[in-house]
């Protein structure tokens, strides 16, 4: 591998743009090139990030180290597949696949050769989720709100593919028990698509998620609440703010009291985080944060999820 690691991007629509953007600005990350089904699209992400445009995943392949695949979820295995059969790292958006069958290919498709593959679960790199999981130990309860305003953008899938796989993905990071039943609701509002979603996920060793996630909202909001014994933590993910609830013996009284604190966490931004975490793995050959198999579990339950919400509805939802 050269001194400066060899980065190419691989779909430069929104969030592609700015993966472009922040290996551009990496001092020891070469861009090599940015490639788009769009070649104007492609021209002007590589002229503002000063790299080659490409119109074809392949003019990369033997250009670069590594590559971050920001396209469209149905195209995933079908554009990883050459560069990972040519050992080349990857930062795969999330999530991994449309289907647990091409998810399952695309890690063994890394594991066959020397590929690092991580997948783009961003939000484990927010400095709150990060300073929660580090004050927790075993959960019990845990309640997650995923909340937003109506876009257009990303409306082509259902919001638990969208917005309700982050919490879904935090939730297994949190809770160390395999799955024993899963109880979900949703509906379409504006798209012929599930909009609003709530599921129930019980764990094997008693603990119990619920999850919310909207994308209809009239304003956004971010919040993850974790009950413990003797113990809460609430992370306002737009605030950066951990408020904290637990018990301390009192000296003489009959019951401890409750002492509350409020933790302002150092904001970071998750995705320059996300990236430089991905280079460092490449670098030296660390496991990722989110491997394949976190974001194939991930997958699992949101299909779980949209599964039972569907199998409720009426015919024509999505």
């Amino acid at each position: 591998m050269a001194d400066r690691l060899r980065l190419g991007v691989v779909g430069v629509g929104h969030l592609g743009r700015f993966h472009a953007l922040i290996y551009s600005r990496m001092d020891d990350v070469e861009l090599v090139g940015v490639a788009d089904r769009d070649p104007s699209a492609a021209a002007r992400v590589a002229a503002e990030c000063g790299c080659r445009a490409f119109d074809a995943p392949g003019s990369l392949l033997d250009r670069v180290d590594a590559v971050s695949i920001v396209v469209p979820t149905t195209a995933h295995l079908a554009v990883a597949r050459p560069f990972l059969e040519h050992g080349v790292h990857m930062l795969m958006e999330k999530p991994i696949a449309a289907s647990l069958d091409e998810g399952r290919q695309i890690v063994r498709l890394a594991e066959a050769g020397t590929a690092r593959l991580q997948i783009g679960h961003l939000e484990r790199f927010n400095a709150g989720v990060m300073a929660l999981a580090e004050r927790i130990s075993r959960p019990r309860f845990v309640e997650a709100h995923r909340m937003g305003t109506f876009m257009a953008r990303a409306t082509d899938v259902d919001v638990v593919s969208d917005l309700m796989i982050h919490d879904i993905d935090i939730i297994l990071s949190l809770v160390d028990a395999e799955i024993v039943s899963i109880a979900a609701v949703g509906t379409p509002v504006l798209t012929p698509h599930i909009d609003i979603a709530n599921a129930r996920i019980e764990f094997a060793n008693g603990a119990v998620a619920n999850v919310i996630a909207s994308r209809v909202s009239d304003r956004k909001s971010r919040r993850i609440r974790v009950f413990e014994e003797n113990r809460y933590e609430a992370l306002d993910f737009i605030a950066q703010r951990l408020d904290t609830a637990y018990t301390r013996a009192q000296a003489g009284g009959e019951w401890p009291e409750i002492v509350r604190e409020q933790v302002q966490v150092e904001p970071v931004k998750p995705l320059d985080a996300e990236l430089e975490a991905f280079v460092g793995c490449v670098r030296t050959g660390v496991r990722p944060l989110v491997d394949g198999h976190a974001g194939l579990k991930a997958l699992e339950v949101a299909l779980q999820v949209k599964e039972k919400i569907l199998a409720r509805s009426p015919l024509g939802v999505e």
